[in-house]
């Protein structure tokens, strides 16, 4: 039997003007899933990102996480319901440290209720603690918690990425979309980074849709794999199926696509 589907996008169409960068773009994310969205520069991928987590409203289709429509839902609404988001070019607070960059993502706390300060005190400073253990244990699982109290400045591009992470699974998110994690990152800290994603899937069961122009890191790591030219969808399957397609050599005019 296979798995449900924890995402499911059917026809989603988005315009920019006259522009049209969304043109009818379905896909579905299985339960469960470490699913790859391919393609090459121009596709479409990081709009289709943007669209499903709020941050763009669809001019057409739909979006479904786990069979609730979240079609035009906030950011906010949907990091509520499970859903996050990084960036290709992590987003971090540059002033606050690697701890409090991951603390910030938390569910809201009592502190932050504008009569709590005064009168919640005690309750606030246990919640503040609760939540530092909380993001130290997760630093802990990102190989980060030596940086846990330098500034979000002070780390290498790759680690702002597995901090943005931890901020994802901070919210307690169970379906996370990755903007190319690979990108700018060095082989090295490329390979922690494919081994957190895989452990995170196996182990604690969270769904990912990742975007990513590195196809031997979508090649270990995703299935199925979709891919996008020219705002629409063009091929779906396990890596070797699309590496295979004719449509997909062609959509990335001669580029190296070998087969796996």
């Amino acid at each position: 039997m296979n798995p449900p589907d924890a995402l499911v996008v059917e026809g989603l169409v988005k315009r920019f003007g006259g522009l049209t960068a969304l043109d009818g773009v379905s896909f579905a994310v299985p339960e469960g899933s470490i699913t790859g969205l391919i393609g090459p520069n121009g596709a479409g991928k990081s709009t289709a990102f943007a669209t499903i987590a709020g941050f763009h409203k669809a001019d057409g289709g739909s979006v479904r996480l786990r069979g609730a429509d979240i079609t035009g839902a906030s950011p906010w609404a949907l990091h509520k319901a499970g859903l996050a988001r990084t960036f290709q070019i992590p987003r971090l607070f540059g002033r606050l440290s690697v701890a409090e960059n991951l603390m910030v993502a938390a569910p809201p706390q009592s502190g932050e209720k504008l009569p709590a300060p005064w009168f919640a005190r005690g309750r606030i400073a246990r919640e503040e603690a609760a939540l530092r253990a909380r993001a130290m244990a997760v630093l802990e699982r990102l190989n980060l918690a030596r940086h846990a109290d330098a500034p979000a400045t002070a780390l290498s591009g790759g680690q702002k990425k597995l901090v943005e992470l931890g901020r994802a699974l901070m919210s307690g998110a169970s379906l996370i979309l990755l903007d190319e994690p690979a990108a700018g990152v060095n082989r090295t800290l490329l390979r922690e980074i494919a081994a957190t994603i895989a452990r995170l899937n196996r182990e604690d069961g969270i769904t990912f849709l990742l975007i990513e122009h590195d196809l031997d890191l979508v090649a270990e790591l995703c299935h199925p794999v979709h891919c996008m030219a020219e705002g629409k969808v063009i091929a779906s399957g396990t890596m070797a199926e699309v590496r295979a397609d004719p449509t997909v050599a062609e959509a990335y005019l001669g580029m190296a696509i070998e087969p796996v």
